[in-house]
């Protein structure tokens, strides 16, 4: 077997445990942490003209935006906070696929990456650990 498939298979199983052995709020800053990777992947398509590249890393962006909305719990009056930002994320994300503008992914990075930032410090206040953060 070539070296490079033992040294992806390795890293798939890493990745994995790594997944398994998350909390919930590890498992939901990974998610942040995924969607910020694919919405630079997106900018730096659209910025190469590559149009099916950004389109398959938006929808990822919203395949965990709409997971997220999932998930949220709302019998909690901060869920509908999250709720009305997930949905504006969702909205702009199809905007941003239809017409292939980097404005708008650069705004949903900063949205992105303000939630990301204050979910960390929401993770910490809690004693929760924060690993590569």
């Amino acid at each position: 077997m070539p070296a490079y498939t033992l040294q992806q298979k390795a890293y798939a199983q890493y990745k994995n445990n790594k997944v398994m052995g998350a909390s919930g709020p590890e498992l939901t800053l990974m998610l942040y942490d995924g969607a910020i990777k694919f919405l630079n992947i997106a900018d730096y398509a659209i910025e190469k003209n590559d149009v099916q590249k950004a389109h398959t890393n938006i929808v990822k962006v919203e395949r965990i935006i709409d997971y997220l909305r999932n998930t949220l719990d709302m019998r909690y009056p901060v869920a509908k906070d999250f709720e009305n930002m997930y949905s504006y994320i969702a909205m702009r994300l199809v905007e941003a696929n239809i017409s292939k503008d980097r404005d708008i992914i650069i705004e949903m990075n900063e949205h992105l990456h303000a939630i990301r930032d204050n979910w960390v410090e929401v993770m910490k206040a809690n004693n929760i650990a924060v690993k590569d953060a």
